[in-house]
């Protein structure tokens, strides 16, 4: 797929301007620390940067569908670099000034990913291919999650906090004019969308798989807290790190093996389902007592289904999308799922931090998925008609 001309391009851009997504919660508490912060008011302030995207990935997503790719990611790369910029430069002392400007650098994060996904079918020859491309595209962001920490980690301890502030700032607006610049993107333009509203939330099933993206992304945020728990309760401090870092991995390879085993034909509603419904019922065997090394070996489980799952689902939110309204719908997805990490991070710590939060979350998911997720005769036919 990547010797295809402009792919490694996007591909690339795409995931290092979505690097700085893993470096600033990481950045933002580190300086909000060595400036004097409490941890609750650093982890506020991540939490904040964190939920932002939720409000304005879509809008950017919407703009992107209307008026093409380079103005909302330029617009966005540049709303990035002013607000983590003042915060490298002016420190994180003032605290209303640092909400804003950490609220300001989430809601502006480039809508990267839809672009993403709007263009596969433009530089890729057939159906085939962007299947996987979709799959490699939902396992590079296990890359963004685990590389973006470790990143800002690293830019922290050998200069400062402010400069890995800087830094995900710079990544953001080289990654974006990388892609953004590139002839495809240039060129890309949304089908007509029509004007009825609400648009890309109008399809009921769009709806329901939207809510189960939620309860998804619930399950990573959980399985963070978790991990700490239980690093803690049996003396291991070692799997607090490993494990969630063990789970993107495993996803990563799921990732790789879908796109080599996926169906010829595009997923099918019980695909979706079943993906759900095993994911599920991986969660199962870590409700039991068992020593660290077991835990980490069962964690590889629902974790080489996550990339796979959520590959199936955004291919499900394509083909939902009315026409003229991809981007959007991706940028609705990753707001669904950012949505659910913060909320499964926020209850996990008071639930205790054990596996049932995520377990109960992927089965909420499976249930919804259960759902008839299908769209109807009418929607097949504007899509088939369409291109994305």
């Amino acid at each position: 797929m990547l010797r295809y001309r402009y792919c490694g391009r996007l591909l690339l851009g795409s995931v290092t301007g979505r690097l700085s997504l893993g470096m600033v919660p990481v950045a933002l508490i580190l300086a909000a620390q060595a400036d004097g912060h409490s941890l609750a008011r650093a982890g506020v302030l991540a939490a904040l940067y964190g939920i932002a995207p939720a409000i304005g990935l879509p809008l950017l997503g919407r703009l992107a569908d209307l008026r093409g790719l380079l103005l909302p990611c330029c617009l966005g790369a540049a709303l990035v670099a002013v607000a983590l910029g003042t915060l490298a430069v002016a420190g994180t002392a003032h605290l209303p000034l640092t909400a804003g400007c950490a609220v300001l650098a989430g809601a502006g994060c480039p809508p990267l990913e839809g672009g993403l996904r709007s263009l596969w079918h433009t530089v890729l020859p057939d159906d085939a291919h962007v299947r996987t491309a979709y799959a490699l595209d939902s396992s590079t962001q296990e890359i963004v999650y685990v590389t973006g920490p470790a990143l800002a980690v690293t830019v922290a301890t050998w200069l400062s906090p402010a400069a890995a502030l800087a830094a995900a700032a710079a990544v953001t607006v080289a990654g974006s004019l990388a892609f953004a610049t590139a002839a495809p993107a240039r060129a890309w333009r949304a089908a007509p969308r029509r004007r009825e509203r609400p648009g890309v939330l109008r399809p009921p099933a769009m709806r329901l798989l939207l809510a189960s993206l939620v309860l998804l992304g619930a399950t990573i945020g959980a399985l963070d807290v978790a991990a700490i728990a239980v690093a803690q309760r049996q003396d291991a401090s070692w799997l607090a790190g490993v494990l969630p870092a063990a789970f993107s991995a495993a996803g990563l390879l799921g990732g790789a093996a879908f796109a080599r085993l996926q169906p010829t034909t595009a997923p099918q509603p019980r695909h979706l389902m079943w993906l759900g419904a095993a994911y599920a019922a991986c969660w199962l065997p870590l409700l039991a007592p068992l020593p660290a090394q077991a835990v980490l070996a069962l964690a590889l489980l629902p974790g080489a289904l996550f990339v796979p799952l959520l590959t199936v689902a955004s291919l499900t939110v394509t083909r939902l999308a009315p026409p003229g309204t991809s981007t959007e719908a991706v940028g609705w997805m990753a707001s669904a799922i950012r949505l659910g990490l913060a909320g499964g991070t926020a209850l996990a710590g008071p639930l205790g931090g054990n596996f049932a939060l995520p377990l109960t979350a992927a089965a909420g998911c499976a249930l919804l998925l259960c759902v008839r997720t299908a769209p109807t005769p009418a929607a097949v036919s504007a899509a088939a008609a369409t291109p994305v």
